[in-house]
Parts: structure tokens; sequence; C-alpha cells
């Protein structure tokens, strides 16, 4: 498991010929499975044209180099249409708003982990609360340019510290039970304080998300009654009258704020 700034910048090496032939630019994201399917190269010497590498064809991925068999793993974008149309997606996880399918938001991702043999997304990180948090990657529903929809379930399980953080292990008769898993089960229906108690989580981050923003465009309420001019500095007032307001007038806040 790697966070993707440990793998981002790393060296790329050839076993072949132990040459050294350019750095990771990027991981590329497909949003249908949720796993980088290609990592970018930056190379002095590569302006024209871009290069990438098959994720499939890297034989692992170690603190000092992203290793492969030969050169001719390194592929052409021109070569690859599927890998441009990945990149003109520009889904890269990182400073995404994280947005339930009801439209509720639940805070940015900071960071995510991906599985190094596979390149599948297994959780992304953003503070919650005052700590950090992982959404586990099944309670991702949609992977956009700026915005990851996720359930409505609570996929959310907080950790003390990243290095503590783990995925759960499918069940089985081998499975490791000494681990707790990432992802808390689901809270029933009389458990309705838990549930109040992440709703008012909720309220909180977002909150600390938008207060101080500026929105970039008039902000108007459910009934369309003007309630911000572009322009505006957003208070801790002003972001619980938009929750007042309702999810779609908080999303459409969140997506119309800078800093």
């Amino acid at each position: 498991m790697k966070k993707s700034n440990q793998v981002i910048n790393l060296p790329i090496v050839s076993i072949e010929d132990g040459d050294e032939i350019g750095l990771v630019k990027n991981l590329v994201i497909n949003p249908e499975t949720g796993s980088a399917d290609f990592i970018t190269i930056e190379h002095v010497n590569w302006q024209v044209s871009v290069k990438a590498i098959p994720f499939k064809k890297i034989v692992g991925i170690g603190e000092y180099a992203v290793m492969i068999e030969s050169k001719s793993s390194i592929l052409d974008l021109n070569e690859i249409p599927i890998a441009n149309q990945l990149i003109s997606k520009n889904v890269h996880i990182t400073s995404t708003k994280l947005v339930t399918r009801k439209g509720e938001l639940l805070g940015e991702a900071e960071e995510y982990y991906i599985d190094e043999e596979t390149g599948k997304v297994l959780g992304i990180v953003f503070p919650y609360d005052g700590e950090a948090a992982v959404l586990e990657q099944d309670g991702i529903m949609t992977y956009g340019e700026n915005i990851t929809i996720i359930t409505d379930q609570n996929y959310v399980s907080f950790i003390t510290s990243l290095h503590d953080f783990g995925i759960a292990a499918p069940e089985s008769a081998d499975t490791d039970l000494s681990s707790p898993p990432l992802v808390s089960s689901p809270p029933s229906d009389n458990d309705q304080q838990q549930v109040e108690a992440q709703i008012g989580t909720v309220a909180r981050q977002q909150i600390e998300l938008l207060q101080g923003k500026v929105v970039q465009k008039d902000i108007y309420g459910m009934n369309g009654q003007l309630l911000f001019h572009a322009g505006h500095h957003l208070s801790e007032e002003d972001v619980k009258q938009v929750q007042g307001q309702g999810p779609g007038v908080v999303v459409d806040v969140t997506m119309n704020v800078s800093e």
C-alpha cells in the first residue's frame, strides 16, 4: 500500500540495463475502475511527446524507485488513445470535494492510497472533525475532476495516525482478525444518536471548509432569494445560513468559492 505522494517523483529504473529512465510525473486514474492504469514520465529530453507506462508493466514500487523490466514498457501517449482519454478526464482525487449522493459535503481529499501491485485506489484521506479520516474505496461511487461522489453509508473510519491505516481483508478462513478493519459497520436504524452525531460532524466540517472563503458568483437560496453577492466573504453564520437552505445550496457554494 502506497500513498500517491510516495510514488510521484520516484525514479523509474529499467532492470534490463540499470538505467534511470526518468521520474514519475503523475498517476493516471481510471474513474470507471477506481485504479491507476498508467504512470506518466517526466524526462528533460521528452518535451514534445508525453510518455507513459501501463501500471501492469510495473515490477515493483519501492522506497527508492519504480522498477520496470525494460524500456520497451514505455509507450508514447499518441500510441495509446485510452491513456489520452483518461488524462483528458483529469481525475487526480487529491483536492476534490467529497460529496454524498444526497448532496452533503463531507470534506476535501488530501491524499489517497493505492495497492502498489494492482494500482487500485484503497482509500482517500481527509480531515474530519479535527482528526485524520479515511474513506474506504467501497464507499466511493464516482471519481470526478473536482468532486468525488460517495455513498451515504458510514464508510468513514477514524484513525489515530496514518501509520495505523489498514484495509479490511475479505472474510475467509485464513483472514487475520488481529488488525481492526478500516470500515465500521453501517449504523442500525435504532442507532439514532450515532446518526445525529455524524450529521453534526459533517455540519462542523462544512463550516471549517467554507468559513473565510470568497464566493465567486451571486448565490441564491432554495426559493430564489439572493443570499450573497459575488465577492462576499463567508462568515460562520453565513455558512450556517447556507446549510439551512439545503444540500443543493451547500454544493453550489462549495463549487463557487476561492481563498
